[in-house]
């Protein structure tokens, strides 16, 4: 048997279509490196094509075309859990793609989007079993791939990715999140509500190792941290953070309140 390595392993696990496959060599990842298992942090490995690995469902399509989420019906809500459970899905991939495709980081960088990867498969895990109470399950319903096709445009530039992944479109989930468990606990559905409790305390840390590395990078490469999310965003056709926002998840996450004044002062 080849000796475990934790980039080539993560590969294996984004290659692999099956959700339920993928989440269990998630945690086999994660126990490997836990019991010593080495990082090749200096290893170039290359694309194999075809990423991430995903199941034949849902079915792929634009953004406007997604089922309604209204949560006034089962199928409403049900919609909508789906929605969330493929956006943790996407997550699951975009830390797994974290962890393999960008060389010559930190150990500690690897470990952290490791870690990001074992929570969203927890979170997508607990999604589906509401999903599946509400009677479906993952790919029943359309979903759109907004997430990863911005993983596809910062594949070369990790400072890019951490800047406008985590640091935004993930960032965003701080704030509709308890909008949403509003919703879904005025309609009754506690179960669901309190999956997404568990999710917004995770997804600040995640948000919070985004803001890490971003500085980590920014640091190194001599940038000011500010100026250079306006130049990537503005480079890759991405609008910047708009108020309102959960502030206090925010700061939370390693937002200062500077830069948060900074985004709420942007105007279109």
């Amino acid at each position: 048997m080849p000796a475990f390595e934790l980039r080539s392993a993560a590969l294996v696990a984004l290659s692999c279509p099956d959700p339920d496959r993928k989440c269990a060599l998630v945690a086999e990842l994660n126990a490997a490196r836990k019991a010593g298992g080495a990082v090749d942090a200096d290893a170039v490995i290359a694309d194999p094509g075809g990423l991430p690995g995903r199941p034949a469902r849902p079915e792929l399509v634009h953004a406007r075309d997604v089922a309604s989420r209204g949560v006034g019906s089962v199928e409403g809500r049900a919609a909508l859990l789906h929605a969330l459970a493929h956006i943790e899905f996407n997550a699951i991939n975009l830390a797994l793609d974290a962890v393999w495709r960008f060389a010559r980081m930190p150990e500690a960088f690897y470990d952290d989007w490791l870690l990001v990867a074992v929570e969203e498969a927890l979170h997508f895990n607990l999604l589906r079993e509401r999903l599946r109470a509400h009677g479906h399950d993952y790919g029943d319903f359309s979903a759109h791939n907004g997430l990863w096709d911005m993983a596809e445009r910062t594949a070369v530039d990790p400072l890019a990715r951490m800047a406008l992944v985590p640091r935004t479109m993930e960032a965003r989930g701080l704030d509709v999140t308890p909008g949403i468990r509003a919703k879904l606990m005025s309609a009754g559905d506690r179960e669901s509500a309190g999956v997404l409790d568990v999710i917004l305390r995770d997804e600040v840390g995640h948000v919070r190792i985004g803001n890490r590395w971003y500085d980590w990078l920014c640091e190194r490469d001599g940038l000011s941290p500010a100026n250079a999310h306006v130049e990537l965003a503005q480079r890759y056709r991405v609008g910047l953070p708009r108020a309102p926002f959960n502030t206090e998840a925010r700061l939370a996450a390693g937002f200062t309140p500077e830069q948060l004044d900074a985004f709420a002062g942007v105007r279109d």
